[in-house]
């Protein structure tokens, strides 16, 4: 690896766009990535309490490669409403699986995870809308190339909180060039159950992280790389870079979070079609997106902020990030 970049933004072509809301009862939003047009997807859930949409489709197994725009939101199962709005925002924009000769007669493929932060806000009903969904994909739509990526409290991070409910999460992303030019970069929502882990490997503090707020957690990621990867290795990508939550957070996967990563392949950057060297190419590959998703994760609780409302009063992350 070469060098570690600042966000998402850095693979050419992808975009962000994010809407929250934070008065009146209200503590929740949603992030949207905008792939370039012909972006190959892939997805890996290990969490035992996912709330998702369209995953099924990202299987190598089926009929359409690619994605369009992928949703991360707050909500719960109630947010994964969000995906319908920037699926009609992909319709309109002509972004979408053809299904018939006539202009415009496209299946946007947006797929959708969400996030635990239902009443954190103080009204349980307060979750992401349809309209917002909308909203975070025109925000990614009209956002310039390589543009910044707004960090913690924003998004679908906007409720997020960490270890056990009793401090803020957020949004966090970060990006690594790999020798030879490669691009690999992460977007990660962090609402986990358990909480930043150093290097050393020892919590910061002895806390029943897992039992505490259990049952509403749940960490996101997208990865996303310019590399040319056919179905399967996108897929193993996601696989792979599950690995930075498990670097990053403790516990993880547990049975009271939906932790899951979609990975994206964009194909502006070819592979070799050696055997032994494109293996050789995906091993860095994917070390990388398990590198890019741990500093994501602790980009994101670093830029968090307290959260002040008439149900949660959360502070930020007190202990050293490394």
């Amino acid at each position: 690896m070469e060098h570690v970049h600042g966000s998402i933004t850095d693979v050419p072509g992808v975009r962000v766009g994010q809407v929250q809301r934070d008065t009146d009862g209200w503590l929740t939003g949603v992030t949207v990535v905008l792939p370039p047009p012909g972006t190959v997807g892939g997805v890996d859930v290990r969490g035992g309490g996912p709330g998702t949409h369209e995953t099924d489709a990202l299987d190598p197994r089926t009929l359409v490669a690619t994605v369009d725009a992928v949703v991360l939101t707050g909500g719960s199962a109630y947010g994964l409403v969000t995906a319908h709005g920037a699926q009609r925002w992909c319709a309109e924009h002509g972004r979408g699986f053809p299904v018939s000769d006539r202009p415009g007669e496209v299946v946007p493929i947006v797929p959708a995870a969400a996030i635990f932060d239902l009443g954190r806000g103080g009204v349980f009903a307060h979750h992401p809308t349809e309209q917002m969904g909308y909203d975070a994909a025109a925000a990614a739509g009209a956002a310039p190339e390589h543009g910044a990526v707004a960090r913690g409290s924003v998004g679908a991070g906007t409720g997020a909180a960490i270890a056990g409910q009793q401090f803020k999460g957020g949004v966090g992303t970060a990006s690594i060039r790999i020798a030879g030019g490669c691009v690999v970069g992460a977007l990660v929502v962090v609402n986990a159950a358990g909480a930043p882990l150093p290097r050393t490997g020892e919590p910061p503090q002895a806390a029943p992280w897992a039992v505490a707020g259990s049952e509403t957690n749940t960490t996101l990621a997208v990865v996303v790389t310019d590399a040319a990867l056919d179905p399967a290795e996108t897929s193993r990508t996601a696989t792979a870079a599950h690995d930075g939550l498990a670097r990053a957070l403790d516990p993880v996967h547990t049975l009271a979070d939906g932790d899951t990563v979609f990975a994206l392949a964009t194909g502006r950057f070819e592979l070799p079609s050696d055997r032994p060297a494109r293996v050789a190419s995906l091993v860095a590959l994917q070390a990388a997106a398990a590198t890019a998703v741990r500093l994501a994760v602790l980009d994101g609780v670093a830029h968090a902020t307290p959260a002040r409302t008439d149900r949660v009063d959360l502070p930020v992350w007190p202990h050293p990030l490394s």
